[in-house]
């Protein structure tokens, strides 16, 4: 029987064909609905043979097709359906060959399909290894395709592969490529929401298989029995129906068997159909099996165990049998229609699989497990296949079981599938391993948790650190990464003390100042820190002394970080400039700093970057931060960190660029962000930076929107953010008019910002907002003080963008007709003319001329003042700007 002729399949192969057609004449896709095809149902209703039919009629058009499949026993082996969609391509490709196939994602993607991690690298985030694969397959649609993917039993799929089609599924209008999926709908595991909402995210209607109706089981029935040249009876097809329920799968299993038997295709031939039906599924058919022999049973068994696609060659090695025992018990259960295939066994279908792994005993079971996983050891598979066997053996203490959990664990972490490897750690920590190695498989299950579950790495790490006799390197190792993780749980007061803890102690230099630095760091990013003018003065003074020891010569990374963060912390405290740009210059000299270095981090590459955006040197900013989100890239960290990276650099351009800029990037940021997860801290810098671009293009509106679906309120984050949260939030609700809220929060702001020193109007510009908040309420002395505090500051910091800023907001709080009004608006003017600050230029070129129009004869130097507002509001995208300015041109 033709796939293409399958019965009551006809609608589902007109939507086949009609993609396919689509596809092979190079038609461009409307919609992505013209490029994927989605069956449904549940099992035995016929979706894979709907998918064979997809098969054949891509090859009779001459289309590429790569296949595969998920399966019960590997639902758990991380890219296990990708690996077998690309693996006929990579099976006899030699190096150029992989590299044509993979590109420049090689050492991204190449975990995740089975090849070998580059020596030393970084483990890519998934989100990375996402992306490369959706090059890959983008890359191979267009260099060979058209290309048809099928992915067959989805609901059995790896996580990590399922989560990769769900996103690619949306890229697939645009794309050379139908891929066509079937699942049983009611099977789909509950963290599959991103797959099991992807027909409907894209506009389309899966295709829904229903069971045969007594009509088509009637012809199935005569298609069976033509060559016996018997007549069907009415009543015989009507039987088998009732039996079946018109389930195509156990409709065919049991006519055939009725067939085999000799069983005339009569009315009275019902009690046999009810007997054959029994032995088709659960009880029943382990019955049938048992009845072919011993080998027959061990081999089915092992085939179970082993799981999709068996080489007879390994199950024999399981089952204990010969070769000739083995080939003859496979001949025996094909021919009992359970398994097919020859040196490459499979079940007949899913159902049967599951049935004959459900009735091994527990016990056996377990064994068979374990002497696969042995097997499979000596033969030399890979860790990554043994693992799954050994998530499913009893420990027993075995060091040889735990050192291949560690390594099936590291690959999984190069191959950016981190939950796999904590899986296998986990299983590795239950063994457990030896005394001299329990502290270090701590460590990993702690590092493989990190960014993903902090307070599971806490109790990893603290279990680690608990175990005697650790080594000085795996102490500092483990202690920085409990610090990292207390960090990422909004408990960076902890993670500071901890640091302080451990350096305090610390009997080797190197180790003290490592441990230095990341408590100097967890300090810097905590937004209600404690005797914060003791810290920074302690910072000042190593930086000081490094820079003795290090005159000239090329300095170690600690050293580096100290710089920078020397830099960073005299910029928010609003100390002279020259300092900050000379330590950041410092910490950047010779190799610079590493944005993707595991052990380091990339928070101190961002801080010394922004360093240079708020000393007024943007351009040094932009070329730091494009270094490192091409480092990211390089990398495969594609999920938070290029997320802030975006965000950051859409900041870098709302200070100092075009405001259009900073949207995208932000908007960018922001995209990334959520495609990694909900409620992560890049969403604080994302959504703030978002929110203030915003405003000033004078979309409040929306600006408001993003505040409310962001929960972009209290409580905030207790990691100092850039822009400040809440300086942000006030500025909103200031343009929103809500002046009450807005002074509400800037008031706050303002307390916990000089509570910590950080007084650079440059870096938060509180006392400026809420000046003009006060202004509005008719509060002119309170703004005045304010403002001319502002100023104070802004001298002191010493840049033109932040004096410039500052004159503007003591101009906006003097009377009209008092005289230094008009000068500090002149004044603004003037310094920002000289910054790289253009969206605050605009503002203040725009002050200047409505405050010259109101002065008399001062008309023509009004209507100068005007048309530079006007332009360079129009350069920058500062819309609201330039319509006033544009107004009062008339």
């Amino acid at each position: 029987m033709m796939r293409s002729n399958l019965l009551e399949r006809e609608a589902e192969l007109r939507s086949a064909r009609a993609a396919l057609d689509r596809l092979a004449r190079g038609s461009r896709a409307a919609s992505v609905g013209d490029r994927l095809l989605v069956v449904t149902g549940a099992a035995g209703l016929g979706k894979t043979s709907v998918l064979a039919a997809v098969r054949e009629l891509a090859h009779e058009r001459d289309l590429m097709v790569l296949a595969a499949r998920g399966g019960e026993r590997e639902a758990n082996s991380a890219f296990h359906v990708v690996r077998g969609l690309l693996r006929p391509l990579l099976a006899d490709a030699d190096e150029a060959g992989v590299r044509a196939l993979l590109g420049d994602w090689q050492e991204i993607v190449g975990p995740a399909v089975g090849l070998a991690a580059p020596e030393g690298a970084a483990p890519p985030d998934p989100q990375g290894v996402r992306d490369g694969l959706d090059w890959v397959v983008t890359n191979l649609a267009h260099a060979r395709g058209p290309l048809v993917l099928v992915v067959d039993d989805a609901h059995w799929a790896d996580p990590h592969s399922l989560s990769w089609l769900a996103a690619f599924a949306s890229r697939l209008a645009d794309l050379p490529v139908l891929l066509a999926v079937a699942y049983r709908p009611a099977e789909l595991p509950d963290w599959a929401e991103a797959f099991r909402a992807m027909p409907g995210d894209n506009g389309v209607r899966p295709l829904g298989l229903e069971p045969l109706s007594p009509e088509a089981v009637a012809e199935l029935c005569a298609r069976f029995y033509a060559d016996s040249r018997q007549r069907v009876d009415e009543a015989f097809g009507r039987e088998v129906w009732a039996v079946t329920g018109g389930n195509p799968f156990e409709t065919v299993e049991l006519v055939a068997k009725a067939r085999d038997r000799g069983i005339a295709p009569a009315e009275a031939a019902w009690p046999a159909l009810r007997r054959i039906a029994q032995a088709t599924q659960g009880r029943g058919l382990v019955e049938r099996i048992e009845q072919l022999g011993g080998a027959a049973v061990q081999l089915a068994w092992c085939v179970a165990v082993l799981g999709i696609a068996t080489p007879l060659e390994l199950a024999a090695q399981v089952a204990s049998l010969s070769r000739a025992d083995a080939e003859e018990a496979a001949e025996r259960l094909r021919r009992a229609r359970v398994l097919t295939g020859g040196q490459v066994l499979e079940f007949i279908h899913p159902l049967v699989a599951s049935s004959v792994y459900g009735a091994i005993p527990d016990e056996l079971r377990t064994g068979l497990h374990e002497r696969a996983a042995w097997i499979l050891v000596e033969t030399g598979r890979s860790p990554v296949v043994v693992a799954r066997h050994w998530l499913e053996v009893e420990p027993t203490g075995n060091p040889d079981v735990v050192s291949q959990l560690r390594a099936a664990a590291g690959m999984f972490m190069q191959a950016g599938a981190p939950d796999a490897a904590q899986r296998c750690l986990r299983r590795a920590v239950a063994e457990p391993p030896p005394d001299e190695l329990r502290a270090q498989v701590h460590f990993e299950l702690g590092s493989s948790t990190l960014l993903y579950d902090p307070q599971a790495t806490v109790d990893e790490l603290r279990e680690a650190l608990a175990q005697p006799d650790l080594s000085p390197e795996l102490h500092l190792g483990a202690s920085v990464l409990l610090a990292q993780s207390l960090a990422h749980s909004n408990r960076l007061s902890e993670a500071a003390a901890c640091m302080a803890r451990e350096a305090a102690r610390a009997a080797r230099p190197d180790h003290r100042l490592r441990l230095e630095v990341w408590e100097f760091m967890w300090c810097a990013f905590d937004a209600h820190e404690q005797d914060s003018e003791a810290r920074s003065q302690r910072l000042a003074d190593l930086a000081q002394l490094l820079e003795l020891e290090h005159p000239g010569g090329p300095p170690d990374t600690a050293t580096r970080y100290v710089w920078g963060l020397r830099a960073w912390d005299a910029t928010v405290r609003g100390e002279d400039h020259a300092t900050a740009l000379r330590y950041a210059d410092l910490a950047l000299q010779g190799s610079g700093l590493s944005w993707a270095d595991p052990e380091w981090g990339f928070e101190v590459p961002v801080l010394t970057a922004l360093v240079h955006m708020f000393a007024d040197r943007p351009e040094r900013a932009v070329a730091l931060f494009a270094e490192g989100i091409a480092e990211y890239e390089r990398a495969g960290w594609r999920g938070a960190h290029l997320a802030f990276a975006h965000t950051i650099l859409g900041y870098v351009h709302y200070r100092s660029g075009d405001l259009a800029d900073a949207e995208r990037e932000a908007r960018t940021g922001l995209d990334i962000a959520d495609r990694v997860g909900e409620g992560l801290p890049v969403h604080w810098y994302a959504t703030g930076t978002l929110i203030a671009v915003l405003v000033a293009r004078g979309k409040v509106a929306e600006a408001s929107e993003y505040a409310d679906a962001y929960r972009f309120q209290a409580p905030f984050s207790n990691a100092v953010t850039f822009p400040d949260s809440q300086t942000v939030l006030g500025a909103l609700l200031q343009a929103a008019g809500d002046p009450a809220g807005a002074e509400a929060v800037l008031r706050d702001t303002g307390a916990r910002l000089d509570r910590r020193g950080m007084r650079n109007p440059g870096w938060s510009p509180w006392r400026r907002v809420l000046a003009n908040v006060l202004v509005g309420e008719g509060r002119s002395g309170e703004a005045r003080e304010l403002a001319r505090e502002s100023l104070r500051y802004a001298e002191r910091f010493g840049t033109a963008s932040a004096r410039g800023a500052a004159h503007l907001a003591v101009a906006e709080t003097l009377p009209a007709n008092d005289p230094a009004r008009l000068d500090h608006h002149q004044r603004a003017a003037d310094l920002l003319a000289t910054a790289p600050a253009p969206y605050e230029r605009a503002r203040a070129q725009l002050a200047l001329g409505l405050a010259l129009r109101a002065a008399p004869g001062r008309e023509k130097d009004a209507d100068v003042a005007l048309r530079r507002a006007l332009d360079t509001a129009e350069s920058v995208s500062a819309e609201p700007l330039a319509e006033a300015a544009r107004q009062a041109l008339g």
